[in-house]
């Protein structure tokens, strides 16, 4: 596994950045196909445009050109031209041409500006509101100009004055970022959830070669939990089939006191692995009643009072809260406190045991906090030791046993009795545990 895990971690992300590499060209290769689609399109409506704009207006007469006219007896050839586009149509008439041909190639509800001018936006000419504004960004916008002439071999040939029509189209980034949002959008989409997949692939690898390492952990820490009471049970046996010890009560009476003492013992190791289960079942039934918690703390200290004399320490108790009465479980409650205590005999120092366990009310709150002198954790340790199945690592002390399901237990047992508690510690100093607990008013 420890080979494997990187070399699957290495080919998927290539594979995730080869795909959005790819995804990314082909994003700019559909953008410069709309691009040079959407100029295509301007131009030809544009030139559709013009030449509608240079078709023969009804409202003037046609002309021919060998046309001639007399005046003042003078004969005077009819070069003053066709009336130009600019006096033949006013500005609206303009736009609604342009609006036609642009509907008409594909390009629905485009906006544009326009103008109609002769020599080249110089001089006389009409031109829409904002023609001006967007005709000096040429970066941003598509700028089309078509000279306005009238088609070879018609009667206005080279007798019209030269116009220009100039459409712009502003804005063109807009339009087709508009044309290609929903292939960005799927894009963005469909590469967000390979991520979200990798990212849960790797997860949960990593969680698996974890639960490999605690499952292994655990297996070495149950052994040794009950190889130790199995072998002084067989022991015990061992000694009760001596005769000298089956004539001496006083012996047998010890011996089947040991015996007893080691499958409470296993019993209680049994018991703990079966509430874990219950607890990732969400299957536990607490008995909750209104209970004075000075009253099951006071049982907790009675039941870690011998180990503390044993270990020539101290118990400093304050119990300041004035409102006590909580709802809990008498057991569960009893056994965490049980736990915490435990665990703060159990990682002392070899001299100079002290616990404090004081109460006090916090709003609606009863705190109850316990501090021991003992050794201490480190930070990578203070932020898992609530996780289930984790041991700290404690230097040369190897006679701190356990599954590592004692502070697991806690934090369980706290948030079922709608609490919260909190860890503090410095190594080599002690370490603190808050728990809050509401009380009922």
């Amino acid at each position: 596994m420890k080979r494997v895990f990187p070399v699957i971690a290495i080919l998927i992300s290539l594979s995730l950045l080869g795909l959005i590499y790819f995804q990314v060209i082909w994003l700019k290769t559909a953008k410069e196909t709309k691009e040079k689609q959407l100029r295509e399109n301007i131009f030809l409506a544009s030139t559709e445009a013009a030449e509608q704009l240079m078709e023969d207006n009804n409202g003037f007469m046609s002309l021919n050109k060998k046309s001639e006219l007399f005046i003042a007896n003078e004969k005077i050839k009819l070069d003053l031209l066709r009336p130009s586009v600019i006096q033949r149509y006013s500005k609206d008439e303009i736009g609604a041409i342009i609006r036609k041909s642009m509907d008409k190639h594909f390009l629905e509800g485009i906006p544009f500006e326009f103008a109609v001018s002769d020599n080249n936006i110089m001089g006389d000419q009409v031109q829409s509101e904002n023609f001006f504004r967007y005709f000096s960004d040429s970066a941003h916008n598509t700028n089309i100009a078509i000279p306005l002439q009238p088609p070879p071999g018609s009667n206005y040939e080279n007798l019209s004055k030269e116009e220009f029509l100039v459409i712009i189209v502003p804005h063109q980034n807009a339009i087709i970022f508009r044309e290609i949002f929903w292939f960005i959008l799927g894009t963005i989409i469909f590469t967000l959830i390979i991520v979200t997949a990798f990212f849960l692939t790797i997860r949960a690898l990593l969680r698996q070669k974890k639960l490999s390492e605690i499952k292994t952990d655990f297996i070495n820490n149950m052994t040794h939990e009950f190889k130790t009471p199995i072998a002084t049970i067989s022991l015990a046996v061992d000694a009760l089939r001596n005769e000298k010890v089956v004539n001496d009560p006083a012996k047998t009476g010890y011996f089947i006191g040991i015996i007893k003492e080691e499958n409470r013992r296993m019993n209680k190791q049994v018991e703990t692995i079966l509430q874990a289960a219950l607890f990732d079942k969400q299957e536990l039934q607490l008995n909750m009643k209104k209970l004075p918690a000075h009253e099951l703390i006071t049982k907790a200290l009675n039941n870690i009072s011998l180990p503390v004399a044993e270990k020539n320490g101290r118990l400093e108790v304050a119990l300041s809260a004035s409102n006590d009465l909580i709802m809990a479980d008498e057991v569960h409650f009893i056994n965490l406190i049980n736990n915490l205590l435990d665990n703060a005999v159990k990682y002392s120092k070899e001299e100079g045991l002290l616990i404090k366990l004081t109460t006090e009310n916090a709003g609606k709150y009863i705190r109850i906090l316990i501090e021991d002198n003992g050794i201490g954790m480190s930070k990578e340790t203070l932020n898992r030791i609530f996780e289930k199945f984790y041991r700290a690592h404690t230097g040369n002390i190897h006679n701190v046993k356990g599954f590592g399901l004692g502070l697991s237990y806690v934090k369980s047992m706290v948030e079922y009795h709608d609490g919260s508690i909190k860890a503090d510690s410095t190594l080599g100093k002690g370490s603190s545990f808050t728990i809050l607990i509401p009380v009922i008013q």
